[in-house]
């Protein structure tokens, strides 16, 4: 059984730590400083009303002892009056009528007698209440005061909460960053602009080579068919290009000095060219 009891504890105790933890999380720190102002208002107010209710309570006490002592003292002069009054009525020989003053005077005096004990029965109560009030308000006043402080504290922790929870959104966005750095992002997307870039680079490349390649096509099969033509205008004038051709030779024969035997030979060889139907 004891052990039994051991562990229901301990799983009370960690429900009320799991509780505690929730709650920790669940508070708005200024919220819950604004609900403390509103609670910490509301008791002074109340605190306001009892300090009220009892300064009125010891006004009223006041007030009674003050017709009291108004009355005791209204007594002592009807007391007075009426024993004069039975004092001038026995000197003027009227016994009879001087005693019935004298009785008004003794029921005046029994009135300022009790008037009296009621001012010196109250007078107790009313300095304790006096120093209940003095008390109270030298209380109420302290809690205004700590009213205010608590108001200037609230401005300074709300601050300082708004900053340290600037600071942790910092801090998780610097941990963010150290975990996922975002210039690793910049480079894998510099690397892909650079694959693209090389790509346009190799297509350019590509079209250039093919112009090229049929520019080339063009100037071989144009350079073909100008060598066919001219073959065939050589084939076509063949003959006329040969008389012209001795002709032009013995011109320049004749022009120049006699020839070498070197030079003979070169010039049979050039003959020799022109001979139709021989091979070189």
């Amino acid at each position: 059984m004891p052990k039994k009891q051991s562990i229901l504890g301990r799983i009370a105790q960690l429900t009320r730590a799991n509780i505690n933890a929730l709650l920790d999380q669940a508070e708005d720190p200024e919220k819950m400083l604004d609900q403390m102002i509103r609670d910490y208002t509301d008791s002074i107010r109340e605190a306001e009303a009892a300090v009220s209710q009892t300064i009125g309570n010891l006004r009223l006490m006041e007030r009674d002892q003050e017709e009291d002592r108004k009355a005791a003292e209204d007594w002592n002069r009807k007391a007075l009056a009426a024993s004069q009054r039975g004092d001038q009525l026995r000197a003027e020989g009227n016994g009879s009528e001087a005693d019935r003053f004298d009785n008004l005077a003794r029921v005046a005096i029994e009135r300022q007698l009790q008037a009296e004990e009621e001012v010196q029965a109250v007078e107790p109560s009313i300095r304790s209440q006096n120093e209940v009030v003095g008390q109270l308000k030298t209380g109420l006043d302290t809690m205004r005061g700590k009213l205010t402080e608590l108001r200037s504290k609230r401005d300074q922790l709300v601050a300082r909460s708004r900053a340290a929870d600037a600071q942790n959104r910092m801090s998780d966005a610097i941990g963010a960053i150290d975990v996922l750095d975002p210039t690793s992002e910049l480079s894998r997307f510099e690397e892909k602009v650079r694959r693209e870039e090389a790509k346009v680079i190799g297509r350019q490349e590509i079209a250039a080579n093919s112009l090229d390649n049929q520019f080339e096509s063009l100037e071989v099969e144009a350079r073909r068919l100008d060598v066919d033509d001219r073959l065939a205008a050589l084939k076509r004038g063949a003959g006329t290009e040969q008389v012209e051709g001795r002709r032009a030779m013995e011109g320049i024969e004749a022009s120049r000095p006699a020839a070498s035997a070197d030079d003979e030979t070169v010039d049979a060889e050039i003959d020799e060219e022109y001979v139709p139907g021989q091979s070189s």
